[in-house]
Parts: structure tokens; C-alpha cells; sequence
């Protein structure tokens, strides 16, 4: 049985595990509180950026883009997000399996035709124990997203893309539903499925208002046009916010964490103290006993 003075030592270290996993989880509260209001503050334009996109499809145009080219994949590019710090929970274990789960999917393209961009450190430190040479390093971006970052990353690929230099590009994140529930995804990012977008935006709880969307407009120089211009400011707007979603559920999945700690903390101290009272209490038994025993000899 353990010491009276080990089991008070075992219940201060606890304590003072304790204290750290409640400031870091007041800490990713106060962060997830600010990147709710960014992504809060980002959602409107985004909505109407692909209203105005989706609308201008609905007027039967025939848009020519390079990112809507369907072809062979012959090469890939794959996008995982991740963070630079641990104490998260799965949130970073669960995105290194999807990545792994992907490229079992394309294993048959081989190494050189697989291109990783490795958004965060431990996504980037697991592309680079799978064997692969990630494109860049993107770790700023993880821990605080910015759109020029973004933006660089975004025209990055639909430069390869438009010089056919890869077929398809796909992103692996954590959606931000609610503060409790963050749903990894894997996405086509290119070549844009505009029928999907209009579907998309279909589904957002104003398209009653859209309804009333007047198609009869004056377009210089065109509507193709137009179009043509907007989809790249639609795509890059597109990582931005995956980048924005993956931040917040970051953040939501360290708090959780955290507060799981916390709790399994209380927990333990409770029981130790519980041992160090039985503990206590047995010592002193044994030293009455010993003096009545010696009194009576």
C-alpha cells in the first residue's frame, strides 16, 4: 500500500494538472469564441457570392472555365488541414487516417503523381513519415488564417490545374457545425461541380428570399464572361473558409478535450483523497493498537 506521503504528492500533481488543463481550456474557449465570429462574420458573403454564381448558371449560358474540365485523374493534389499543437483530442489523429485512406485510394497513380499541400505541423510531420515531399509548409496559416495565405495557396492550385498539370484536387478538414460536433470531410475542390453548388446554395434557410431573384439584368461585356471571372474568386473564397472552419473546430475539439481532463482530474483527486483518508485512518488505528498493546505487557 502506498505512503501517506506518496499519495499526498500523487493528489498535488493532480492538482496541479488540473489547474493547466482548465486555463487551456478557458483559453480555447476565449479562441473558439473569436473564430465563431469570424466564420459568423465570413458566411453572408460567401452565401452571396455563390448566389450570384448559381443565378447567373440558372440563365442557361454555356460557361467555359478550365476549372469546371472534367478529365482522367492521372495526378493528384490532396489539401489536409490540421493544427500546430496537440492536446486536441482526435481532431489531428483523424485527419492523418482520412489522408491515409485517400491515397490507399489512389496508391495506383504512384508517389510522384500525388501531391500533398500539408496544412498545419502534424499533418505535415505525418505526410513526411508516409514517405511523401509535402509541396510547401503552411504553418501559419493553421494557427492564425489569413486570406492573402489562402488566397496564395488557392491560386496555387488553379494554376496546376489550368496548366493540366493535375486532374483533380481534393481537401480533407473539420467542418464546424456546433461547439460539440465537428464533422471531418473529404471534398472535390477541383474541377468545380457547378450543379452541386446550385444545390448548396438551394439548401440555405433564405432561398425564399432568393426566390424573388430577377434574372433580367444588363451584363457588360458578358454573362460567360462574367462567370469566367467569378469562379476563381469563388474557389480561393473556398479554401478561406474551409481554412476558417478547420480553425474553429480546432479550437471546439481542445476545449472538449480540455474539460474532459478537467473532469477525470476531479475524479482521480476524489479518489486519492478517499485512499489518502483509509490510508490515514488505518496508521492511526495501528498506533493506538501498538500502544495498548504495550500497556498491557
Amino acid at each position: 500500500m502506498a505512503s501517506l506521503k506518496e499519495v499526498k504528492n500523487r493528489i498535488n500533481s493532480v492538482k496541479s494538472t488540473r489547474q493547466i488543463t482548465s486555463a487551456m481550456k478557458m483559453v480555447a474557449s476565449a479562441k473558439l469564441h473569436k473564430a465563431q465570429g469570424r466564420i459568423e462574420s465570413m458566411y453572408p458573403y460567401q452565401q452571396k457570392l455563390n448566389e450570384i454564381l448559381t443565378n447567373f448558371l440558372g440563365t442557361d449560358i454555356t460557361v467555359e472555365s478550365p476549372y469546371i474540365e472534367v478529365r482522367p485523374v492521372t495526378k493528384v493534389a490532396i489539401v489536409a488541414f490540421s493544427s500546430n499543437s496537440s492536446l486536441c483530442g482526435a481532431f489531428n489523429s483523424n485527419v492523418v487516417k482520412m489522408l491515409e485512406h485517400t491515397l490507399e485510394e489512389y496508391s495506383t497513380l504512384g508517389k510522384d503523381n500525388i501531391l500533398l499541400f500539408p496544412v498545419g505541423k502534424k499533418v505535415e510531420e505525418a505526410v513526411k513519415k508516409l514517405g511523401y515531399t509535402p509541396q510547401g509548409t503552411y504553418q501559419s496559416m493553421a494557427d492564425k488564417p489569413c486570406y492573402t495565405e489562402a488566397y496564395q495557396l488557392a491560386e496555387q492550385l488553379l494554376a496546376l490545374y489550368a496548366e493540366k498539370a493535375i486532374d483533380c484536387v481534393i481537401l480533407i478538414y473539420h467542418h464546424f457545425k456546433s461547439m460539440g460536433s465537428q464533422v471531418l470531410q473529404q471534398e472535390d475542390y477541383l474541377p468545380l461541380d457547378l450543379e452541386q453548388m446550385a444545390m448548396q446554395v438551394a439548401m440555405y434557410p433564405d432561398k425564399k428570399e432568393m426566390a424573388t431573384y430577377n434574372n433580367d439584368y444588363i451584363v457588360e461585356p458578358s454573362v460567360s464572361e462574367l462567370i469566367a471571372e467569378l469562379l476563381p474568386k469563388v474557389l480561393c473564397q473556398k479554401i478561406f473558409t474551409v481554412l476558417q472552419d478547420s480553425n474553429a473546430s480546432e479550437h471546439a475539439a481542445r476545449m472538449l478535450a480540455m474539460q474532459a481532463a478537467t473532469d477525470n482530474a476531479n475524479e482521480l483527486i476524489q479518489d486519492l483523497t478517499l485512499q489518502y483518508n483509509k490510508t490515514r485512518q488505518q496508521t492511526i488505528t495501528n498506533e493506538l493498537l501498538d500502544i495498548i498493546g504495550g500497556s498491557l505487557r
